[in-house]
């Protein structure tokens, strides 16, 4: 009875998960003609630039989306139950919205006579070069991901026992002695969630860097794009960029999973 339950997921799966990793490791490993080849993977490492620039790029937002999550989830997980939902409405609102519609938004914002500019320039200041820069990009990926930073936060939070916090304020704690002490230590799984949440897609992300970043900020998403839809159409070499990247995102949640369980450790022996 199992088997025949689960038969939909693994056939899900097979469909949409393993049938398109196994088309990927066939392109990448082959040539236009359909013979093997280490060439698309060797080639990658003529990009190994802009696979800098995306990961740090990625790094530095899910760096700063977890500086503000984590304070904005720690209030949210205080606050009475009724409020708690409204909250969690106004964080999530935006994401109802299409994503290409939020990154035009910023656009308009950020242009030199966007909005941001003409109200700087009301005041004597500006304009300022805000559209097609790094910083454009970054405030882009943590506008979008910081949803995904928070919402595994709360769900941790909200599950800490108030009492615990409660008993540490009452032995000589202060408050912010007991947040360092208990409340951190005992979020780490929802940091751990949030971070691989944000990390994974904002490393591969190309719309954000197109729009608001210009062709002066190309990030991997981008470069694989171009080998699907560009005017260098080159599949193969698509596919070896994009094996490539799965095997970074692997081996960043491999050491993120590293440091998850061995903080789990540390908690069993305490």
């Amino acid at each position: 009875m199992k088997k025949l339950t689960s038969a939909p997921y693994l056939l899900w799966m097979i469909i949409f998960v393993l049938v398109p990793l196994f088309m990927v490791a066939y392109f990448a490993f082959t040539d236009s003609g359909g013979a093997f080849t280490l060439a698309n993977i060797i080639k990658t490492k003529e990009y190994a630039p802009i696979f800098i620039k995306s990961i740090t790029f990625a790094a530095i937002s899910t760096v700063i989306c977890l500086l503000l999550a984590y304070p904005l989830s720690y209030i949210l997980s205080s606050m009475k139950l009724s409020v708690q939902g409204t909250m969690l409405l106004i964080i999530m609102l935006p994401m109802w919205m299409n994503f290409l519609l939020r990154t035009y938004a910023w656009q308009a914002l950020l242009g030199n006579n966007g909005i941001i500019n003409n109200l700087l320039g009301l005041i004597g200041i500006g304009p300022f070069k805000l559209l097609n820069t790094q910083g454009a990009v970054i405030l882009g990926m943590v506008y979008d991901y910081i949803p995904f930073m928070i919402l595994p936060l709360y769900t941790v939070m909200a599950k800490i026992d108030k009492s615990i916090t409660e008993a540490a304020e009452d032995l000589g704690c202060s408050k912010l002695q007991s947040v360092i002490k208990i409340t951190v230590p005992l979020s780490i799984p929802g940091i751990i969630s949030g971070i691989t949440m944000v990390f994974v897609p904002a490393i591969s992300t190309f719309i954000i860097s197109k729009m608001l970043g210009g062709s002066s900020n190309l990030l991997i998403g981008d470069l694989i794009e171009m080998q699907f839809l560009g005017n260098a159409y080159n599949p193969n070499l698509g596919a070896g960029i994009a094996l490539v990247l799965m095997i970074i995102i692997l081996i960043v949640m491999a050491i993120i999973n590293l440091i998850d369980k061995s903080d789990s450790d540390d908690k069993v022996l305490m």
